[in-house]
């Protein structure tokens, strides 16, 4: 298959009655889903054309918004789906470098969105796209009387148009997609302050999902807990697994994740067989005392990335599902979600660090040192990605593209495109991959070389710490550790001292209620840096 309609039609045909997503108040089918997205594509068509200009969709966490993305797929463009609760600057800049034709938003995010493109298109050069109501474009009705326990969706006679039409004009864009085509933008935050639209082709999209369904045995009957905005990265295994598989999502809302009982009992009720989950996700529940009194009866999958999972949550976590198969997944958006995993096969100590694994079926990872060579054995390198898995490149963005998605040194015979992850890793005598820490979070202190990660790691094994954060003022060359939990700042000064050097130990510790967040569950630096 070369096009990610192709396993929806697929599916449909199996199962069409099937829930394919679902929230707490609704559910979709697997019919449902193409025929939204097949009425959302040909309206689009219809309005705008046959060209491969990006949409936006503003639609948020509902269960009906996967198929809003699909109808803009079907219509031959990448969909660029944007979270309406962002702040207003973030979406301008977002909207500038996309400058799309289209925008389609659904109702409860229609008023701010045209307010922001007015003030766009009032005060700088942006020209306005057409904004379209998703509910309308898809001839969606949701009877909103007595409902009963799923949605109820009609087509509305009014203005559905005529199949036969509608075939001819969606079979004409589809003759002339390829699985090179981009499938979507997903934006990212730049150090320049810029978000980068991180464009991915329907080739790498089904790439990394035929791998990951391989590594976590994803089949038809199981459930899948979306912990992610759906406009992140994470969430692309939520939607395009039941595409290939049949399996449904479950949409999780973002607040049971500080309520362990109530995610545990919604989670129960849905029958959650498989996650994948932020690090941060699993360090909170553990922290707010997850499986005190609610345990998980059908979890079984379970893959973490984000950052290093804490072993002693993860054993809380294995202790507590036995039978349940782990797995530690690395890489970036870049790399289309992850490049790496490793199955955690045994019980782990608390003290102990898991390695990043091996790279995905499709995937090559490899080291390169700062002379451009491949380190020895054991020799720390910069992890670098190649293959079909890797983005098209930065929307709009020819410097940053050049930049971080070059040729491969290695490769004297012939021009091999890869993409410099910025992370430095080491092989064992095995072949396992372990990481290293970012490059820009090793830093120069006092004269010695400190890798904050390291710094962290020792916080996070103190007695009482749940989350913990370091950040450099390289201005006044000052360590600060941010950190969450029952532990006291003497105390964790002191378990720090007699883990680490002096120089590494932080100078200043500042205990939070809550580490302030990402939507994708990763800390807000910028904001640890305003504390």
């Amino acid at each position: 298959m070369k096009n990610v309609l192709e396993w929806l039609e697929a599916t449909v045909t199996k199962h069409p009655d099937k829930i394919a997503f679902s929230d707490t108040k609704d559910s979709i089918t697997f019919k449902d889903v193409y025929d939204i997205a097949r009425n959302t594509g040909s309206y689009l068509i219809e309005k705008l054309g046959i060209d491969r200009s990006p949409v936006a969709v503003f639609a948020g966490r509902r269960m009906v918004t996967p198929a809003y993305f699909l109808g803009v797929v079907y219509s031959g463009r990448p969909y660029a789906p944007i979270d309406a609760s962002l702040p207003d600057k973030r979406i301008e800049k977002i909207l500038e470098n996309l400058q799309p034709k289209a925008i389609v938003a659904d109702r409860d995010s229609l008023e701010h969105v045209n307010s922001i493109v007015d003030e766009l298109a009032t005060n700088t050069d942006f020209s306005r796209p057409q904004v379209f109501v998703a509910e309308d474009i898809s001839n969606m009705m949701v009877d909103s009387g007595n409902r009963s326990e799923h949605a109820q969706y009609s087509v509305n006679a009014a203005i559905s148009r005529n199949d036969i039409n509608t075939n001819d004009k969606l079979a004409a864009v589809r003759s002339q997609m390829s699985m090179t085509d981009p499938l979507y933008i997903i934006y990212t935050s730049g150090s320049t302050g810029n978000p980068k639209g991180v464009m991915t082709s329907h080739l790498s999209l089904m790439t990394y999902i035929n791998a990951y369904c391989d590594v976590m045995h994803i089949e038809e009957n199981d459930v899948l807990g979306n912990q992610s905005p759906l406009d992140y990265i994470a969430a692309i295994r939520d939607i395009y697994l039941p595409l290939k598989t049949g399996c449904s999502t479950a949409i999780i809302p973002k607040e049971y994740f500080m309520e362990p009982n109530a995610l545990f009992d919604y989670m129960n009720d849905r029958q959650v067989s498989s996650v994948g989950w932020s690090v941060s996700a699993f360090t909170i529940l553990s922290s707010l005392g997850a499986f005190e009194e609610v345990g998980l009866k059908s979890l079984r999958k379970i893959c973490f990335s984000g950052s290093v999972m804490p072993c002693k949550v993860l054993r809380k976590w294995q202790d507590n599902l036995p039978e349940a198969h782990f797995v530690n997944q690395y890489g970036p958006t870049e790399a289309t979600a992850s490049c790496t995993y490793y199955s955690v096969d045994h019980q782990v100590e608390e003290d102990e660090v898991l390695p990043i694994g091996q790279a995905y079926d499709n995937y090559r990872v490899f080291l390169i040192d700062e002379a451009g060579k491949e380190p020895a054995v054991g020799d720390q390198g910069e992890i670098c990605v190649c293959g079909p898995i890797l983005a098209l490149g930065y929307y709009n963005d020819p410097e940053r593209t050049n930049a971080a998605f070059t040729l491969n040194p290695l490769n004297k015979a012939y021009p091999e495109r890869m993409y410099r992850t910025g992370d430095y890793g080491k092989l064992d005598e095995n072949g396992v991959l372990h990481f290293c820490g970012r490059m820009d979070r090793q830093i120069k202190h006092m004269g010695h070389r400190v890798e904050l990660d390291e710094v962290e790691y020792a916080a996070n094994m103190v007695e009482g710490v749940a989350e913990s954060c370091v950040i450099y003022n390289k201005q006044k060359e000052v360590l600060l550790l941010f950190y969450t939990g029952d532990c006291d700042k003497r105390s964790l000064a002191l378990a720090l001292r007699q883990e680490l050097p002096g120089f590494m130990v932080p100078r200043k510790i500042k205990k939070l209620e809550q580490m302030p967040k990402l939507p994708n569950g990763k800390y807000d630096m910028k904001k640890l840096e305003e504390m």
